[in-house]
């Protein structure tokens, strides 16, 4: 028999959505082929202290992810990938499937630090996460490309701080409601529906304490429609999937994801004509190309009710796995299990760091 490949799932972070990561890495550990995949569980703590956890830990993960925590008393762990006078926990050919939403984990730093130890990781590289995770460089990006997003307009600590005004003429521009969040965070986080100017400094205030960089987007009348993304240099969509928010805030908010157990139903596939569909996976496929994303992406649409126009809305880089996400979901309804999912994106991530380590480092002497 093969020896089995070690599979580090890499969960928790200093992010607002560590304990919504803890539900994701709890499925990801379930949906692990045991026969082929041997997982090692690693959670990051809010001080960045990596904690070795317990499998009976992670498998009481469930319920209101506000009240889930890490082991807070396991050891803690250093990483190193040459022998050294530290424990090692990376080995040259592990994988670490990051589970880590938001920041300090989705938007290249931990990547980054995998490139370096040259070890093979599940989702975007450094430049493909950065991007995702922030909203403002990924509309600029898909907008000069042709890929439609709503208008929007972004405020930095520093700006706002400089002239309190701008934020009220940015919004006026746009016409209420508009939305605002933070830029760099997911999960709803800090996202607020502002319908007049009298609402707009106190979700300003909330969008500012995770971000020191703010978006304000035109509010539109449109049905929330997902893809799933799977695959490196030749991605596929799976088939659309809709969100239905029966929540009281209006959107698809953090309590309406994960709090109120019926804020939210799903409806997959989603109810839309063919063709709509069709381009809307198109606009899916030619979205992760553009920001230089590899092994999985969720892009979120807003279609108009009305005129059916589709705009992108964003992307997620490191997809929820919860109970009640739909990249799994909308992989699952196009005939692919929660294990298979899981399956190909180890294989994806092995591609690509095989694919890296094939390239040279040294140039040619010439003439000899």
């Amino acid at each position: 028999m093969a020896a089995r490949t070690r599979v580090v799932i890499l969960f928790g972070g200093r992010s607002a959505e560590h304990e919504v990561s803890i539900l994701s890495a709890r499925n990801v550990f379930l949906a692990l082929d045991r026969s082929r995949y041997e997982p090692v569980l690693i959670g990051i703590d809010k001080q960045g202290r990596w904690r070795a956890q317990s499998e009976k830990m992670l498998l009481g993960a469930t319920g209101d992810p506000r009240l889930l925590a890490l082991e807070d008393d396991a050891p803690t762990v250093a990483v190193a990938t040459t022998p050294s006078s530290v424990a090692q926990v990376l080995n040259h050919d592990d994988v670490v499937f990051p589970v880590l939403h938001g920041t300090y984990g989705e938007d290249g730093t931990v990547q980054g630090m995998l490139e370096l130890a040259d070890v093979g990781y599940v989702g975007a590289g450094v430049l493909g996460s950065a991007v995702g995770m922030d909203k403002d460089v990924a509309k600029r990006l898909l907008r000069d490309a042709g890929i439609p997003v709503v208008d929007f307009r972004v405020v930095s600590a520093t700006d706002l701080r400089e002239d309190p005004r701008i934020a009220v003429a940015h919004a006026a521009a746009l016409g209420y409601p508009v939305f605002v969040k933070p830029v760099n965070a997911g999960s709803s986080v800090g996202v607020s529906k502002v319908i007049d100017p009298s609402a707009l400094e106190p979700a300003l205030r909330a969008a500012f304490a995770f971000d020191r960089k703010v978006m304000l987007e035109r509010g539109v009348d449109a049905r929330e429609i997902e893809v799933a993304v799977l695959g490196n240099d030749r991605p596929i969509a799976s088939v659309p999937g809709e969100i239905i928010v029966h929540h009281r805030d209006g959107f698809y908010s953090y309590d309406a994801k994960y709090v109120d157990a019926d804020g939210a139903a799903w409806r997959i596939p989603a109810e839309l004509p063919q063709q709509l569909a069709q381009r809307i996976q198109e606009l899916a496929v030619a979205t992760f190309r553009t920001l230089e994303l590899a092994g999985m992406a969720r892009v979120d649409f807003f279609v108009e009710r009305t005129t059916s126009e589709i705009f992108v809305n964003e992307v997620n880089t490191i997809p929820g796995f919860t109970a009640i996400s739909m990249y799994p979901k909308m992989w699952e309804a196009s005939g692919l299990s929660a294990t298979a999912l899981v399956s190909r994106l180890i294989e994806l991530a092995i591609e690509r760091r095989d694919a890296r380590r094939g390239l040279s480092t040294s140039l040619p002497v010439w003439g000899r």
